[in-house]
């Protein structure tokens, strides 16, 4: 085995050389928001550091690295999917199936689906929330924010989002609630929303006891958990008084989202080890490649490889130093450890929310130093799919989809986008891809060579992001314009 190969294959943890499994963590992530995304990466590590996986990568539906980039990122052929959801519904049973590239649709089994994709025997569970065991989770968030309670005189609320379009969505929130009101822990147990009846606002109406611990059933803290509903239901933080209720004065104790405690890990871990039913898988041949390809890069510049606005420079001791360009010579900068540089580069210098990575907005002050079996964890950190997508780009293997397709393939509020126009969809790409340092090849622009052979701004983007596709859509809602009669309606 040649130094390069023995390098990388420090990457595993847990694992035979060249052989394991991957495991991925699907959440929905927030073009607004970064915070949603945070509870993915908690538990992400939280399973690495167990070494039960050869390797345990994140994706996202609103966020980088995307649910169409994940299987070419994957590093062995047997991989497990895990949605990160707190209920089934549309998501689990519909986008993701259909992002990923299973022919399924609907409610998935208990033992959940089983398929080849790209040469990889792909295993799809059902979302952690459907397990026995979050009763117990949404007790413990109940325990922290309460404290010891009169089971007499305390009953408890799990708060789920709900939605009119998918009842099965309620199902996690009611199985939950009738497990912990069969234990007697509570005077009662109400299973409460906020898109449906029983809707949260009665929360009064509807429960007797004069403390109430309301637990949202959410997978993340985001908009919803953290300002519309403290503020739709008048609370002023973990414990808020209400003096002149009818039928006296009330309690009101308000937790944390069950997503984010960490026994959903556990949880996980369980779900995914009731599904282990294959050996150990080998490496995918394209996957070693294109690690085997960036150490070469990285090596052979005098000065250190370019990519976008990140230079990558080689150390004395056989690691690197990455850090923006605009940083290139500074002392100053603020060491960032590799297990924190995801989070790190995905806001801005004025803490905004980076949800594509590539977007000319990098900030400024850091650096992070890693040894070169951690080089591409560290450049996927900061601009997640780019080495794998310059790879096969490279090597001529790189899928390019249209927009028409992309546009197809949208469901739900967002199946608004077939009927763009081509101005429609070129307005939108002005206030999207031009801040972003992706080549467009599925809008037909040209991309000679990659960073890898040389060009720093040789980013390929093979699809329109999420972003885009948000972007179309509200250019329909301001500017309506019907195509004329046979016109393209792909750029």
């Amino acid at each position: 085995m040649d130094k390069t190969s023995q390098q990388l294959e420090v990457v595993s943890t847990g694992t035979a050389a060249g052989v394991g499994r991957t495991l991925i963590l699907l959440g929905h992530g927030s073009h607004l928001n970064a915070d949603s995304a945070a509870a993915v990466r908690r538990h992400a590590r939280a399973v690495r550091a167990q070494g039960r996986f050869g390797e345990v990568l994140e994706g996202y539906w609103k966020e980088e690295p995307s649910l169409r980039q994940l299987l070419r990122l994957a590093r062995f052929r047997d991989v497990t999917v895990v949605p990160l959801f707190v209920s089934e519904g549309y998501f689990t049973g519909t986008v993701i199936p259909r992002e990923l590239g299973f022919e399924w649709r609907g409610p998935v089994p208990p033992g959940g689906l089983s398929t080849v994709l790209e040469g990889r025997r792909v295993h799809y569970t059902r979302p952690y929330g459907v397990h026995p065991d979050m009763a117990e989770v949404i007790a413990a968030r109940a325990t922290e924010v309460c404290g010891e309670w009169s089971p007499e005189r305390t009953a408890l609320v799990v708060l789920g989002h709900g939605t009119g379009r998918d009842r099965q969505s309620q199902q996690a929130i009611e199985q939950a609630a009738a497990a912990l009101r069969g234990r007697g822990r509570f005077a009662e147990v109400q299973a409460l929303y906020l898109d449906q009846a029983p809707r949260v606002d009665d929360w009064a109406a509807l429960t007797r006891s004069p403390d109430v611990v309301i637990v949202p059933f959410f997978a993340s803290e985001g908009w919803h958990t953290q300002d519309t509903i403290p503020h739709d239901l008048g609370l002023t933080g973990a414990v808020t008084e209400f003096p002149e209720l009818p039928g006296g004065p009330r309690r009101v104790f308000y937790s944390r989202p069950v997503g984010t405690h960490p026994a959903v890990t556990r949880v996980i871990v369980r779900l995914v080890e009731d599904s282990l039913d294959a050996p150990l898988s080998p490496e995918e041949p394209a996957w070693r490649a294109a690690g085997e390809a960036l150490l070469r890069a990285a090596r052979s510049s005098g000065g250190g490889l370019s990519v976008g606005e990140v230079q990558v420079a080689p150390l004395p001791g056989g690691g690197f130093d990455l850090r923006s360009q605009e940083d290139a010579g500074h002392s100053d900068l603020t060491p960032v450890a590799l297990a924190d540089l995801a989070a790190w580069t995905g806001r801005t210098a004025d803490g905004a929310h980076r949800p594509i990575r590539t977007q000319r907005s990098l900030p400024r002050g850091w650096r992070a130093e890693v040894c070169a079996g951690e080089l591409r964890a560290a450049l996927h950190a900061v601009y997640p799919a780019v080495l794998e997508e310059a790879s096969a780009w490279e090597n001529g293997a790189l899928p390019v989809v249209p927009w028409a397709d992309t546009a197809d393939r949208q469901s739900g509020l967002y199946a608004a986008v077939q009927r763009a126009g081509p101005a429609q969809v070129a307005r939108a790409r002005s206030t999207t891809c031009t801040g972003c340092l992706r080549t467009p090849l599925w809008a037909g622009e040209p991309l000679g060579t990659t960073f890898l052979a040389g060009d720093p701004q040789g980013l390929p983007c093979p699809e329109a992001c999420t972003l885009l596709v948000a972007a179309v859509r509200e250019e329909l809602s301001s500017h309506q314009e019907t195509p004329a009669q046979g016109e393209v309606t792909h750029v």
